[in-house]
């Protein structure tokens, strides 16, 4: 299972540095996508925080700590900065990212909420295309947009930018619900 899971981390990788294409070169993504690391010469700064592009964080009532640390070791290993889109208010949401304060500053993340309106499907695609820094767009496999794509009653194309679903490990170890005994009897 450990080794689906980070065969599963290396290719939602390589998509997103594909998707970053204008920052690396066709070497740095064979070597990536290859799941070797990406050689730098010389420490590379930040792009000012204008134009560096951006993970989509997709906040609803809760952010279990399984999608924030995958946020965090994606925006570091991009070096993207964070914006969270949200239909909570700001203080609610800055809440919600409060517990991982210290993983976001050791990864210097300094995260920009956009508190978003209307109808969250629509308001959040809407939202998405005028930020065009935003290259994909995580969020909770269980919350209620992530569940919505999922069962189908989001449609997966709806959204500007791709959407990277994830399980939160304590929804994925769950025992499976066993059927009841049955209780009809054979006929000898």
């Amino acid at each position: 299972m450990k080794k689906l899971t980070q065969e599963i981390k290396r290719m939602l990788n390589a998509l997103a540095y594909a998707n970053a294409g204008d920052y690396l070169s066709l070497r740095q993504k064979a070597r990536v996508i290859a799941g070797s690391p990406v050689p730098s010469g010389k420490p590379e700064a930040p792009p000012p925080e204008a134009v560096r592009p951006q993970v989509g964080l997709y906040l609803g009532s809760e952010l279990p700590a399984d999608v924030m640390q995958y946020v965090v070791q994606t925006c570091a290993r991009l070096k993207h900065g964070l914006t969270v889109l949200t239909f909570q208010s700001e203080s609610e949401a800055r809440a919600l990212l409060a517990p991982h304060a210290a993983a976001l500053a050791a990864a210097n993340i300094e995260p920009r909420v956009a508190v978003l309106a209307g109808e969250p499907p629509a308001a959040l695609a809407h939202a998405l295309r005028r930020r065009p820094e935003v290259a994909f767009l995580v969020c909770n496999e269980s919350g209620y947009f992530g569940h919505g794509l999922l069962k189908g009653s989001q449609r997966k194309d709806s959204m500007p930018v791709p959407v990277v679903l994830v399980a939160s490990e304590g929804a994925a170890r769950q025992p499976a619900r066993q059927a009841p005994p049955s209780t009809s009897t054979r006929a000898a």
